[in-house]
This record gives structure tokens, sequence and C-alpha cells, in this order.
């Protein structure tokens, strides 16, 4: 295998056609660049050089093996920019998974952000359940993964994840236009009398809405249980039943009446799990830009629903990492609505 410090001297006395040039610009002695051809040449087993009493010029095998040699020299350069890219996080690839309502606000936001100042970075964005998402996580098929928890429903330890708090999103009550409700501070147990529509859960269909209830003394009477907010935005605009439905799920309720109920347990913990020990450069760019997008996010969704603020803050102290590992992973033992 020919050495890339010999074939730069073939390439660069093809440039200046003497080996007293070509040593200058290399910064070697002519006898040190005379050894080096000299070994390339027998490295070669042909005459690389046509050697006159007063001049040296290169045989039709030297030539080749000079341009062979400038094409080398344009990869390796190549190759140097790529990784320094990479390494400085302005080129490479991020994996991320996502449950479905982060991907209406909270991820878009970061994306735009993060995007705009890295164009050449390659995303693969991949939607499901957390608790699908952080086994990828843990084998190193993604790189980040945001995720929710729920007080009423903490999830067993699955990940190794260290999970980083976004924002705090609350689970707000929504009752078709004109309810007799509407508009009136409410607890749960107000509410025990409406039939509901609430999610699917994973273990024997028990939602938050139920766990909830059955902690308040009353079994809700359910009439649809649907994983889409669309729908259950619907049939509560129907009049079919009333519902609970996270913040991030009601950016256009439309037609509806959107309040809080007087309970400390009633939100979600949203937050974004890292692999210890990934050498992605480009995640910690990217955490930034989540991270400044829950924050901005939060204060809008207070703004939306002002008196949300009195019920429980929504805003996560800014770019505060939680030491716990799976303590915010995703809800996996409530409604698989996410």
């Amino acid at each position: 295998m020919f050495n890339t410090a010999r074939l730069q001297v073939v390439l660069e006395i093809a440039r200046h056609g003497t080996i007293v040039a070509a040593a200058e610009q290399l910064r070697l002695s002519p006898s040190a660049v005379s050894h080096q051809l000299a070994t390339l040449e027998q490295e070669a087993g042909v005459a690389l050089v046509d050697r006159g009493p007063r001049s040296l010029r290169l045989t039709v095998a030297g030539q080749r093996l000079a341009d062979y040699a400038q094409q080398i020299m344009d990869l390796m350069s190549v190759a140097r920019d790529e990784l320094s890219a990479h390494g400085e996080g302005r080129r490479g690839l991020l994996r991320i998974g996502f449950f479905a309502t982060a991907g209406t606000e909270l991820l878009p936001r970061a994306l735009s952000s993060f995007t705009a100042d890295h164009p050449q970075v390659e995303l693969a964005l991949i939607l499901g359940q957390p608790s699908d998402l952080l086994p990828r996580l843990n084998q190193g098929e993604l790189d980040l993964v945001v995720v929710f928890d729920h007080p009423l429903s903490p999830t067993p330890e699955i990940s190794s994840a260290k999970v980083s708090s976004l924002m705090v999103d609350p689970q707000l009550v929504v009752l078709p236009a004109g309810h007799p409700l509407a508009g009136r501070r409410l607890r749960l147990t107000d509410l025990a009398d409406e039939p509901w529509i609430t999610t699917l859960g994973v273990q024997g269909e028990v939602s938050v809405l139920e766990l909830a209830a059955r902690a308040e003394g009353f079994q809700p009477r359910i009439r649809c249980r649907s994983d889409h907010y669309e729908v259950v935005l619907g049939l509560v605009r129907a009049g079919v039943g009333v519902a609970l439905v996270p913040s991030l799920g009601l950016r256009d309720p439309g037609e509806v009446a959107v309040q809080p109920l007087a309970h400390a347990n009633l939100h979600r913990e949203i937050g974004v799990a890292l692999r210890p020990g990934n050498p992605n450069p480009v995640v910690g760019s990217f955490v930034d830009r989540l991270t400044d997008a829950a924050s901005g996010l939060s204060q809008e969704l207070v703004e939306r629903w002002p008196w949300v603020r009195a019920s429980r803050s929504m805003v996560v102290p800014h770019r505060r990492s939680s030491p716990t590992a799976a303590r915010s992973a995703p809800d996996g033992n409530a409604a698989t609505t996410a």
C-alpha cells in the first residue's frame, strides 16, 4: 500500500517540475525527496521519473500516479472537512422519537429553529408511544425521545435513560358549548353524573380519567374511547359527553368550553429522554432548542388558558435536568392517546 507522504512527493514533482522545488514545497531536503521517490518507485515496480542530465520529468506511469495522488488528496480533504463538520455538530444524523401531541407544536417549534441553523443535519422522526420508543433509545436506534409521565400512573423503570424536564402539560376538562357547568370552577366529582369520552388504556382499558374518578369515589360513565383528541373534541362538540384533554391536545378546540379542574394530579410531565454516553454531537444543540421551545410554549399556553396558572404552574425551570432515569418515562399504564 502506498504511503500518502510519498504520494505527495510525486504530486509536488508533477506540480513544480524539479526535486528541489518539490523539496521546498514539502519543507524537506532534496536528498530526502529523492529517497522518498526511489522508495515509491520500488513499491510501484515501475519508473516514475525520467532523469536527464539536467532535467527530470514524470513518466507516463508517474503522471498517472500523480493524477491518482491528486484524487486521493482531494478525497482526504473532503473527509477531513466532513468529519470536522460532524464533530462540530454542523452535519450528521439526529434520530428523534416523539408522542403524538408533542408533534403538534412542541417538536415543530424546536425543529424549525434547529434546522434553520443546521441545514446539513439529516433527521429521522419516529412517532410512537414512549413505552415503545424508550427500548429503541436504550439500543442506540434513537438519539432522544420526547416522553411524558402522569402522577396518577407512574411508569415502572424500564429505561436507563436520563430524563430532563421540559414542561408541565395540565389536563383540562372540555364540555359542550353552553353546558350548565361551563364557566364554573369544578371538581371532578361535579362531573360524576356526566357521560364521558375518554382514551384507551393499556392495561384493562383503564384511563387516567378512571383512575382519578376511582380515587374520588365514583365510576365514570364512558360513552366512547378514542386514541385521537380530534375525535374526542368532535364528540364533545356534538354533546355526546365531556372529556379530559391535555393542553397540548387543544391547539384549536373550537366551539367547546375549556376549563381546569381543582385536582392536583391531573397533569402530564413532559421531558426528553437521553441515552448516557451517546457520542452524537448534534444532540446537545437540539435539546437546547427543544428546551427553549418548551419554555416559550408554556408561556403561550398560560396566556391561552390564563386560569391554568392559578391551578398549577405549567413551566418547568429552564434547562434544568432531572437526575432521575425513567421517572419521566411514558404513561404506560394509562391512556395510549398522547
